[in-house]
């Protein structure tokens, strides 16, 4: 509990307080048989979220994860190459032709982290080409993590770790098997690859991957099947774009396109992020917005930490844990 006191003791207004207020409803939420959904957006995979956010899985305080295509295999990059990776502290001094040296190394800059295209990129595509092409001859169609979960269980890469792989948070979700909903994967490095085999003949089917309704459709049965009136799904959400605006819609859906009575409503949200409203945002609007659009209610418990994830999600998993 050394985190935990500590942060109760000085983080007492603002921002501070908001992320304490968001911990404490996290635990409350679990506490009374609910399950939560958390949510990855921006470049947490390359952020090594992984360190706090794999212990989370294991100790079954997340029960399904939608992230970006990024986040997805940025997570395996950073298993099996981050002895390649290099950190640039001053990259807001880099100039275009250090820059240009940087892509001419094949080097890919992620703020401060550069990702290695050959080391990390290029080796994952390797292996995740062969399940696909398997997939592909056999008239099978896999989900783009279903594929990532495939090579991880095989242990495939193991000899290839560069990292402690309890800090793999991926790993920790194929090895509990938890539901992943990757919206927009097409906007991902491996999703640019793909479209390059299926262009070159390498896969036939486009549809050997399957795609973002197919997650929606996915969503909606899970949803159903798991929000109950006495055990409803909280929403944890980091960042902000498609990997929160995709999944938290799936209620008005229910409601509006399926007309199914008796689904709850999200039974708590929290974002975490640094976008303003005033910009009309969705990602910066305000959880009383939502109360319009049938996603939550007067009731539902909403806290918004306006901070840097990198900083904040690390603490308020560090309470949850009751480390």
């Amino acid at each position: 509990m050394e985190i935990t006191n500590f942060l109760k003791n000085h983080f007492r207004h603002f921002n501070a307080a908001a992320l304490i207020d968001a911990a404490e409803g996290y635990k409350s939420h679990l506490d009374s048989n609910g399950k939560m959904m958390v949510t990855l957006a921006g470049a947490m995979s390359t952020a090594e979220l992984g360190i706090s956010l794999a212990e989370m899985i294991r100790q079954d305080k997340v029960h399904i994860i939608t992230c970006t295509g990024a986040n997805l295999e940025e997570d395996v990059f950073n298993l099996v190459a981050h002895d390649y990776y290099e950190r640039i502290p001053e990259y807001r001094d880099l100039t275009p032709q250090q820059e240009q040296d940087l892509v001419d190394r094949h080097m890919n800059r992620v703020t401060d982290t550069c990702i290695p295209e050959m080391e990390a990129m290029r080796r994952i595509e390797n292996v995740i080409l062969e399940e696909w092409q398997k997939a592909d001859q056999s008239g099978e169609q896999f989900f783009p993590h279903e594929f990532f979960y495939k090579i991880l269980l095989s242990g495939k890469l193991e000899s290839e770790y560069q990292i402690d792989p309890k800090d793999s948070w991926l790993l920790e979700a194929a090895k509990k098997n938890i539901p992943i909903i990757v919206p927009g994967w097409e906007d991902s490095t491996l999703g640019n690859m793909f479209a390059g085999h299926v262009i070159s003949g390498d896969i036939k089917n486009v549809h050997t991957v399957k795609g973002g309704i197919q997650y929606m459709m996915f969503l909606a049965e899970w949803y159903t099947e798991n929000a109950k009136e006495d055990s409803t799904v909280g929403f944890f959400q980091i960042g902000g774009g498609i990997a929160g605006d995709f999944p938290i819609c799936v209620v008005p859906m229910l409601h509006q396109d399926l007309q199914r009575d008796g689904v709850p409503l999200w039974g708590y949200f929290c974002q975490i992020s640094d976008s303003t409203t005033s910009y009309g945002s969705y990602s910066g609007a305000v959880p009383n917005e939502k109360i319009t659009w049938g996603k939550l209610g007067i009731d539902t418990p909403k806290y918004i930490i306006e901070s840097d994830a990198t900083i904040v999600a690390p603490l308020v998993f560090a309470i949850v844990l009751g480390q």
